[in-house]
């Protein structure tokens, strides 16, 4: 079982984005039951709130409900059960280390990592580009899983490697 927790800034925007486009993906490749998916946010500004509505309103376009989520602050437990803690910007893991200083940085990641483009995927709340934040956490997203895959901690069959490269972004 690998688990994977997305963090961003307030747990409205990009990382739920990146919790639910895994799911689908997974769903998608048939490996449902080998993942644990969630997302938290690093500051405690928008614990109990929704998914933001332009985000909601991409996921929904993609068939994908994210209505039952709400937004909450990552925590100690958290930082020890998750396989993977990966982040959407690199503030997000300076927030992260003030927060749990001994948090073991061998296991967190920034999911552009993934990708062949490293670096920050901006906050679609202050550039108001929900579009371009979505492309680039599908990106990252499927990046991860051909990561997984290459890296032999997911094993894909012929049928579930063409679904992987069938994943549309």
């Amino acid at each position: 079982m690998i688990k994977v927790l997305f963090i961003c800034h307030g747990n409205i925007c990009r990382s739920p984005m990146a919790e639910f486009v895994l799911r689908d993906f997974i769903t998608k490749i048939g490996m449902d039951d080998n993942f644990i998916v969630g997302s938290a946010a690093t500051s405690q500004e928008e614990i109990g709130n929704g998914v933001y509505p332009p985000v909601k309103k991409i996921l929904t376009s993609l068939g994908i409900d994210c209505s039952n989520k709400v937004a909450r602050q990552i925590n100690l437990g958290d930082t020890k059960s998750f396989d993977y803690i990966i982040a959407m910007e690199s503030v997000n893991l300076d927030n992260l280390y003030r927060l749990f200083p001994r948090c073991d940085k061998s296991k967190v990641y920034l999911l552009k990592d993934f990708t062949d483009t490293p670096g920050d995927i901006a906050d679609p709340w202050y550039t108001r580009d929900f579009d371009k934040a979505y492309k680039e956490i599908a990106t990252g997203c499927l990046g991860l899983l051909k990561s997984l895959n290459q890296d032999a901690l997911i094993s894909l069959d012929e049928k579930q490697h063409k679904a992987l490269d069938s994943l549309v972004i």
